[in-house]
């Protein structure tokens, strides 16, 4: 994990490049897992890779990759100085509307209490074919 910097006077969280993420897809993007803009954190969609291995979690089972996806939301939004509670917006992909149950479950049982708005989607494919389901998060500090 690369230490946060930052540019533009916002703090850039796990920096990291496309290159290194996705050799298959020969890109070159200067990307982060979340970025700090005054009290707002802004999360990358969030996939069930774990965050420091790289590694892909639960393929096959859409529970599981939530649970992974949420464990990712709750690293970086404590990386950024926030939590659950803090989450005002999220949205999330899904690759078949099957997996929105099990999918919704877990996220609800990680923000039960939070109310934040939420928009989920079916998409014909993420960025890699084992993933089901992406989530991206916006929180805002107190």
């Amino acid at each position: 994990m690369r230490d946060p910097i930052t540019v533009g006077g916002h703090l850039r969280i796990r920096p990291f490049n496309t290159a290194e993420s996705y050799p298959e897809q020969r890109l070159d993007n200067d990307l982060c897992q979340a970025v700090v803009a005054g009290d707002t954190v802004y999360l990358r969609g969030q996939v069930p890779q774990d965050l420091d291995t790289g590694e892909n979690v639960g393929v096959g089972d859409a529970e599981a990759q939530a649970e992974q996806v949420m464990t990712n939301v709750a690293t970086l939004l404590a990386e950024a100085g926030a939590s659950a509670e803090h989450v005002v917006s999220c949205t999330v992909y899904l690759t078949d509307i099957r997996h929105r149950e099990p999918v919704y479950r877990v996220l609800g049982r990680h923000l039960k209490g939070v109310y934040p708005v939420f928009t989920g989607l079916v998409v014909s494919a993420l960025a890699r074919p084992e993933w089901l389901v992406e989530v991206t998060v916006v929180a805002v500090r107190p």
